[in-house]
């Protein structure tokens, strides 16, 4: 079975996730933090595409002591398993995610990714092959099933969200408002990519809840028509 997918997305007021430099930028504050830490250690793994990786490196690890051990209760990694899609292999082995916080790392490659590169990523994670020019996300998400992992939290970046929403591969997003505005048309947003054209193609939302944190606004969406277990 492949996995639950949930999106998780910090953007402005006006739907910009970054600045047209793909800058990191603190869009949320310490309380959305700490929910996206709980998110985070609710699931089996956490995943974000290699721009995320090269903007901003982050190590995707749980920062709540709290959360490890309620991670820990379960039977489970301090940390969920931390998975990098890179189609190329463009990581670079020194990668906070490669390196800091103990357990599993995984590499999603295609077939053009230099074998010498993926010879020394294979040092530091677990290495998969989907897709012939790119990461095939329909067979990824079979063979994270056959890992025994059910649940996945994304967190970036706009090209890998519209990937997965394209393929039907998201459950729930979670978009969090902040009160700024970015500005800027080549700015990325949550779901970059082609986008749909025909209004019939467009992928639809059910609005689960709507709630305000700090100066900014949580909404929570359920992806109608989506791949379920059961399909």
């Amino acid at each position: 079975m492949r996995p639950y997918v949930i999106v998780n997305i910090a953007m402005s007021a006006d739907g910009k996730i970054s600045t047209r430099e793909r800058r990191q930028v603190r869009i949320s504050g310490a309380q959305d933090f700490a929910r996206v830490d709980r998110l985070k250690a609710a699931c089996d793994a956490v995943m974000v595409g290699i721009g995320t990786v090269l903007a901003d490196d982050p190590s995707l690890t749980i920062k709540s002591e709290e959360c490890r051990r309620y991670r820990r209760k379960q039977g489970w990694d301090d940390h969920p398993v931390r998975i990098v899609i890179d189609s190329s292999g463009r990581i670079s082995p020194e990668a906070s995610i490669l390196n800091k916080g103990e357990g599993k790392r995984v590499v999603v490659v295609s077939k053009r990714a230099d074998a010498s590169t993926i010879s020394l990523l294979e040092r530091k994670a677990t290495l998969i092959v989907a897709g012939e020019d790119e990461v095939d996300l329909q067979v990824l998400m079979n063979e994270l099933g056959a890992m025994g992992i059910h649940r996945v939290l994304v967190e970036g970046g706009g090209t890998l969200i519209a990937g997965l929403i394209k393929e039907g591969l998201v459950n729930e997003i979670y978009t969090f408002i902040g009160n700024v505005i970015i500005g800027g048309k080549d700015a990325p947003t949550f779901s970059d990519g082609e986008g749909f054209i025909l209004e019939s193609a467009f992928p639809r939302l059910s609005l689960q809840e709507a709630r305000r944190i700090e100066q900014g606004i949580l909404l929570h969406w359920i992806v109608e028509n989506t791949y379920h277990d059961s399909d």
